[in-house]
């Protein structure tokens, strides 16, 4: 089996491990720190994950160049960029510091609704994270180096191994009257280690070595120049995902950014099931750009990628549709209530819904890293999530988290039906061909599905049983409407070498 087919098996084993562990562990960590808590705890990782943008996008840029040094052949360029990078993640890491001291003395200002003992856990949460945040910025430069190798599979099993040992290691702690500060602490010495072996992997396994041959400041700005509009989009992320945090934080109590970020949360597991797969494309999309694939060959790869996507993204989003109101009640409806737990399941319903296809043409993004050809799409989707974020924080101070999210949400789908235009004027994708054999068989396997998961819907009962219950038969149910109707022969054979694969281990 190749890299890429390990690191999209092995991203799918992450997924459901830090979704089974996450859907287990989050209402176990709630239920330990409390609301007020938990919301100062993800409120805090939102506010330094902003300071995270100090990386310039030089990560996914690593990943880039790496893969383009490699198809090349250009080992001393490759050593250059390499020594280059690493130099500027050193003033970045003394930037990280400079701008968390800064941070830090707006806090107890801000947080206006929050304690004199909520303030004082802020803070030293926020002091942690920045440690974090500095030293894991340039450690993450190893992991971009071992994928723009191609080679997924040791950072992606480290991944998965650290994730699990963090998850008991969390566990212990809070059962034995660990609070959130300590939760911090754990997840920077998983930190530390990660850095460590992986910098193990790159140096003495993969034989990479950083050496300064010369240095220019064209190179610098050669850098920068692609790593900019990286950095344009984790500002995009940041207005997705963070802002949100930053306004509900101003005008309302810690408990209610609970409700938000458990939305959040639910909603970023929907994307990971489709980033698993494309994920990993970035390499791949670096070589035909550079061997000048055609429109059309670049269009071919896009359909493959975005009708595995899709028909995963349809049974998530429609199982959630049927029963994520009741999923979402049972897993954390004790401690937010039913009201709470109600306006969690639309925040995360939105969030999939608007999120579906830019998931589904997330190659799309790939193509346009690898083309360099970042610009339109950055600007843009940077305009319009600034604009979504006011029109959420209007909203906000009437119908609170969901009216924050509503704002984003109407940003999000302008701006990716703007960009099917630019892919097919610019790019030369065929985004008609590519929504024509996207729906090919799948839509009426998913309106079939969907129609009859109503009817399952109607078994009577409130628990977990009732619950189980009803999502294992709408699985079997899609899973064969799916095989028989929604699937071409060749998504066929994949799925049928894999299941003979797993059978034969």
């Amino acid at each position: 089996m190749s890299q890429l087919k390990k690191g999209v098996v092995l991203n799918y084993t992450t997924i459901i491990l830090t979704n089974v562990i996450g859907l287990l562990l989050t209402p176990f960590i709630l239920n330990h720190l409390g609301k007020a808590e938990y919301g100062i705890y993800i409120t805090i990782g939102a506010l330094v994950g902003t300071i995270s943008l100090l990386d310039f996008g030089l990560n996914n840029t690593i990943v880039r160049f790496v893969a383009k040094y490699r198809a090349e052949k250009d080992s001393i360029g490759q050593e250059n960029f390499l020594a280059t990078t690493m130099a500027l993640y050193s003033i970045i890491s003394i930037m990280v510091v400079v701008f968390g001291v800064v941070f830090f003395g707006f806090i107890d200002t801000y947080f206006t609704k929050m304690t004199i003992e909520e303030l004082a856990i802020a803070k030293v949460i926020f002091s942690i994270f920045i440690f974090n945040l500095a030293i894991g910025l340039p450690g993450a430069a190893l992991t971009g180096i071992c994928y723009g190798y191609e080679e997924f599979v040791f950072p992606k099993s480290l991944n998965i191994i650290r994730y699990i040992l963090r998850s008991i290691t969390v566990v212990a702690v809070l059962l034995f009257g660990g609070r959130a500060i300590a939760l911090v602490i754990i997840d920077s010495i998983f930190n530390i280690l990660i850095i460590l072996i992986t910098g193990y992997y790159v140096f003495k396994k993969l034989k990479i070595k950083i050496k300064f041959h010369d240095f220019s400041i064209r190179f610098v700005k050669e850098i920068f120049g692609y790593s900019t509009w990286i950095f344009v989009f984790s500002l995009v992320a940041m207005f997705q995902w963070k802002a949100g945090h930053w306004v509900l934080g101003r005008i309302s109590l810690p408990e209610v950014l609970t409700i938000y970020g458990i939305g959040i949360v639910l909603g970023t597991y929907y994307g990971a099931f489709s980033t698993a797969i494309s994920s990993v494309f970035l390499p791949r999309a670096t070589k035909m750009s550079v061997e000048n694939a055609s429109g059309e060959e670049l269009t071919d790869m896009m359909i493959k990628i975005g009708r595995l996507s899709f028909i995963i993204l349809m049974f998530v989003l429609s199982a959630f549709i049927l029963f994520g109101r009741q999923f979402v009640f049972l897993w954390v409806g004790g401690e937010l209530g039913e009201d709470g737990s109600f306006q969690s399941w639309v925040i995360a319903l939105m969030i999939m819904v608007a999120y579906t296809l830019p998931l589904v043409q997330g190659f799309g993004n790939s193509i346009l890293e690898a083309k360099s050809k970042l610009a339109f799409k950055a600007i843009l989707y940077l305009s319009f999530m600034i604009l979504g974020t006011i029109l959420g924080a209007l909203l906000a101070n009437r119908y609170g988290p969901i009216g924050m999210m509503t704002g984003s949400v109407i940003a999000w789908i302008i701006v990716q039906n703007v960009m099917n235009f630019y892919y097919h004027i610019k790019i030369g994708l065929n985004i008609i061909r590519f929504f024509k054999e996207l729906f090919n068989k799948t839509v009426l396997s998913i309106v079939l599905a969907i129609g009859i998961g109503f009817i399952i819907n109607l078994i009577p009962g409130i628990g977990w049983i009732n619950f189980l219950v009803k999502s294992i038969i709408y699985t079997i149910i899609f899973g064969v409407l799916a095989y028989n109707i929604g699937l071409i022969e060749f998504e066929k054979q994949l799925f049928r070498k894999a299941f003979y694969k797993v059978l034969k281990r």
